[in-house]
This record gives C-alpha cells, structure tokens and sequence, in this order.
C-alpha cells in the first residue's frame, strides 16, 4: 500500500519525532513507563503507516461483504438493518420470564434470548435433590413441554427468533422448542433463532458438561446434521467465546481457543459425512466485549479474517458464506463492579459501541445491577435503551467497519490474528482441541492471563475505577431483584402432577426408544422430540444419556 520511498520518509520523522518527545520527558512525563491493553498488550505511543507497511489491500483487507471478511460479512451492514437487539433474559417460573419478554418486545427488543436456571443446564429436574436452592435462580426452570408452552406464551414463533444457552441437554430444549412451534401451526423451515450446543467450553472453563467428551460430541453433530435436513433457519451452534474471555483470557486467547472449538466441530461433521458448505453456513459464534473499544474491534476483525482463510484452505469451503464469521456479542459481565453500580451503564455503553464498530449481527448488553443481582426491569430499560442509542444516534452504523484504515486498529487485527493462528498451531502439534482440553494446556493458559490480570489490579499497576481508585463509602444498594424461592416448591408440585397425569405407556415407549437409538449410531433428534412431545421431563431424557454414555469427570478429580 505504501511506496518505499514514502516509508523511509516516515521512518526519518518517526525517529526524530520520538527523539524530541523524549526531551520533553523532564518537564512532562507520561502517566508510566508503559501502556498496555486489558490483555496486557503494550501499545505505541503513536501508530503511523510503518505499522502495517506489509498490508495488502486486496489480500488483507477487501470491500465489506468479500473475502477475507476482515471487514464485515455483509456489504452494508447496518446501513441496511440493525443488529438483533437480543437481551439475554430467564428468571425463576416459566410465567415469570414470558412476561420479561413480552415486556422486552414491547420496548423494541428484535429477538428472544433464553437464559436456563442451572438445574435445566445440568439435565436435572427442578425436584432433584441437587436441584435444592438453585430452581429458576440465574435463569429459567424448564423441566417439560407444559414449562416450555408457557416460556412461550403468546409469542409466534414463526415471527420471532430465539436463542437459547444450553448446551449438553441442547437437543432436548430445543426438541420442546419445535414440539411448541408445530402445535402453534408454525412448520419446521419456518422457525428460526440459536441454539449454543457448544460443550467444548464447557469442559474448558464452564463446567456445565454431563457426559464424556466422546458421546457429547456426537449429540452435538446429531443437532446439526438433524437441523441441516428438517429445520434450515435454525444456527445449529453458538461456538462460544464468552465464557473463555470471562474466565480471563486475553482478546487473542478468546479467538484462538474458540476456533480451536469451531475446528474441531468442523471436523466431527465432516467425518460424519457432511458436505463442509452444506452446513457451514450455519455456523455461529458467541464473543464477549470488553471495555478497551479498539483491542475489542481489532479483535473482531481479526476473528473474521482468521475463520475465513480457515475455512477456505483447511477445509476447502467453495461457498462464500461456509467462509463469514457471523457472531453474537454480550457485553462482559466480568467487568461489572458491585461498587458504584451506576459506573456500568458507561462500561456497557462503551462496550456496545466496540461491538456495533467491530461488525456483530446480534448484541445482548449486560444491566448494571448484575454484579448484584439479576437484572431489575427497570435496569435492563436502560440496557435495551444503550443498544438502542449506540444504533441510532451514535453514528457508528452509518457507515461499514469505520476504523477501518485506522493504523493503531490495522495494527492490532494484524497482531490478534498472528496470536491466533501461533495457538492454532500449538492445539494442532498438541494433537487438536480435545486433547489440548484433555491435557490442560488451554485452561493453564487462561488461568496464567487472569492470574497476571488480577496481580495488576492488586498492584494499582491497572485502574479499575470504583475498585482501586476513586473508590467512596456507599449506602446499602436496595430494590434488587430477588428470585421467590418458593419456585423449587411450585416446580416439583408441577411435575408431580405431570407424571401423574400423563399417558404412561407412551411416555415409557418413547424412552425406550430413546435409550434404543441412543446405543446406536442412529440421530438421536427425532427419538428425543418423540419423547418431550409424551411429556418426558429434561432430567428423564438425561438421565437415559447418562446410563448409556455414564458421566464426565475431569481427570484430575477422579
């Protein structure tokens, strides 16, 4: 881009720039010796074009809406629509949360999305004894059809999408999903929306796995391979990033350890016989957002052009979309504080506004009372209302990747994308992602970046505002939103009634067959939907998993 005579200039003005700025130093000294990132990257003191001297245009960066998508995966982005406007939402009863979203929906909300309590996560019933404390606590309590008609209420979902976190019993919440779609007269090609599916994080840095890495990946492919034949609106995985940046991983780290997860699922479907470009294009991801807005946009950028090249030169993609990095984004719920809560309506804003500048296609923005508490109404108005200002008075949406050009921006996607592809290469010799997993070098390599991030807070060598530094005596935080523990009580009189009253020689004849076609090769999708539909409950559907495929324990606690 750049001719050589002209580099040479800049280098001689650069050197001689730094010289007299570093005169200066006596009378007028930086704030410290060195700057760096959140991910502990040193920054420059200014950025010119002998930072990317060696870009090409064409190779690295191209028009949005073409390869390598380092731009953008759609040309006009959002000049054309908005992103989905997607709040993250599920809190005690089914009741509970239908009437958060339909009140969400109200105030310009464009997409469902389902957070499940833990017990539903783990595959167990909300009358589990290890279910005690936990029902409809950080999220909804489904146990059944019935639960998941009333999640539903009201709301077609032939005209909304919905994205639902769950992951190893992914397969069973989404067969009562399409269960309650077909009752409402909405075909199967008709209904759209998310499902995460992902449990390669989950043995990672999450911990929601139930059964062992083997048996888990082969649900995961019966997801995709049932919804690439019967259901081809549906985004058969959300390969998450989130969760590996909240357990304090670096920007690059998030990337690279997440399209360690997408290549490994690749694969799976490809050794199942799937054709790459017949579900490719049905790929998602799921990143987080952090606070420094160019790290995390350089971030974005980076992500899109590595997945690219990867899917067109491992995997030998011919169609384009097999090749566009499509992701949701939510803000991080690590950077909250409990101190000066107000403090995170800035944080967010700041980080809904990296996530519209760096190209996502949906954004959940986090409540500022989360560090305290599950989002009040009242809070996650505001949270709605970010996404809503940053999309129509920000200008941010006015024109497509707008730091595009930007030499310090350039750089850092440059410079991810390098740390990227070193780890890829690492996972690769190490003998892929499931091994790296199953050895601990990725999870040594998250811990080790949040252990060097907390001792620099510890140490006043990172500001945290509110944390260490301009900290003040606060009163008590009132009106948070408290979940009625009586839900657990309420759940289990529910299910007593449901199995009672239910028609027991189908539901026996269903899991049956359920248990059958799990002990073979067979897509387990159609069995499970046959067996929520005769009003087998989520731990019950698990529970056949977990006497087939037995339960995962980590080698280290074994």
């Amino acid at each position: 881009m750049f001719e050589e005579k002209a580099i040479q200039q800049i280098k001689a003005s650069k050197e001689k720039w730094d010289e007299t700025v570093e005169k200066s130093f006596a009378k007028a000294p930086e704030r410290r010796k060195e700057f760096t990132t959140i991910s502990g990257t040193p920054v420059n003191r200014v950025y010119t074009p002998l930072d990317i001297a060696s870009m090409d245009y064409e190779r690295d960066l191209a028009l949005p809406g073409q390869y390598p998508f380092t731009r953008a995966v759609q040309p006009t982005l959002y000049r054309g629509r908005f992103w989905t406007m997607r709040q993250y939402a599920g809190f005690g009863s089914a009741k509970d949360t239908n009437e958060r979203y339909r009140y969400l929906l109200k105030q310009g909300q464009t997409g469902l999305s389902v957070a499940f309590d833990l017990p539903t996560q783990a595959g167990y019933d909300s009358d589990h004894p290890l279910s005690m404390g936990e029902v409809g606590k950080v999220g909804v309590a489904i146990d059944s059809i019935e639960d998941m008609k009333v999640l539903f209420d009201g709301i077609p979902l032939d005209k909304v999408t919905t994205s639902m976190t769950i992951n190893a019993p992914a397969s069973v919440l989404l067969g009562m999903y399409l269960a309650i779609a077909e009752e409402q007269g909405a075909s199967f090609d008709q209904v759209g929306g998310t499902v995460q599916n992902d449990v390669l994080k989950e043995l990672t840095v999450r911990g929601q796995y139930i059964y062992p890495p083997k048996p888990t990946m082969r649900l995961t492919v019966d997801l995709i391979e049932y919804c690439l034949k019967n259901v081809p609106r549906w985004n058969t995985i959300s390969i998450s990033g989130y969760h590996i940046r909240e357990s304090g991983a670096t920007a690059a780290q998030e990337m690279a350890f997440t399209i360690a997860d997408g290549i490994a699922y690749v694969e799976a479907c490809v050794e199942r016989g799937m054709d790459v470009d017949s579900f490719a294009p049905r790929l998602s991801f799921f990143f987080n957002a952090f606070t420094n807005v160019l790290e995390e946009v350089a971030k974005f950028r980076a992500a899109r052009r590595a997945w690219a090249k990867i899917m067109k030169e491992r995997f030998k993609a011919k169609n384009p979309r097999s090749m566009m990095l499509r992701y949701h984004v939510q803000t991080g719920g690590v950077t909250l504080t409990a101190q000066q809560p107000l403090n995170n309506i800035v944080r967010v804003g700041l980080q809904a506004y990296a996530a519209a500048l760096g190209g996502c296609q949906s954004l959940h923005t986090n409540s500022y009372d989360e560090a305290l508490c599950l989002p009040t109404q009242s809070a996650v108005t505001v949270a709605l209302r970010t996404q809503q200002i940053v999309a129509e008075e920000s200008g941010a949406t006015d024109t497509v990747d707008p730091l595009g050009g930007c030499y310090y921006v350039e750089a850092e996607t440059d410079r991810i994308e390098k740390e990227i592809f070193d780890y890829l290469e690492k996972i690769d010799a190490l003998g892929g992602t499931l091994v790296a997993i199953e050895q601990g070098y990725i999870q040594k390599e998250i811990q080790n970046s949040a252990y060097r991030f907390q001792k620099e807070i510890e140490a006043n060598e990172r500001i945290y505002v509110g944390i260490n530094k301009y900290t003040m005596e606060e009163p008590p935080i009132t009106d948070l939103l408290k979940v009625d523990m009586s839900v657990g009580e309420v759940e289990s009189q529910k299910l007593q009634k449901l199995r009672a009253e239910r028609d027991q020689a189908k539901w026996k004849a269903a899991l049956d067959n359920l248990r059958k076609v799990s002990e073979t090769d067979e897509n387990v999708v159609p069995a499970v939907i046959e067996a929520v539909k005769a009003k087998a409950t989520v731990g019950e559907i698990c529970d056949v998993w977990r006497e087939v495929f037995g339960q995962y324990r980590p080698k280290e606690y074994v």
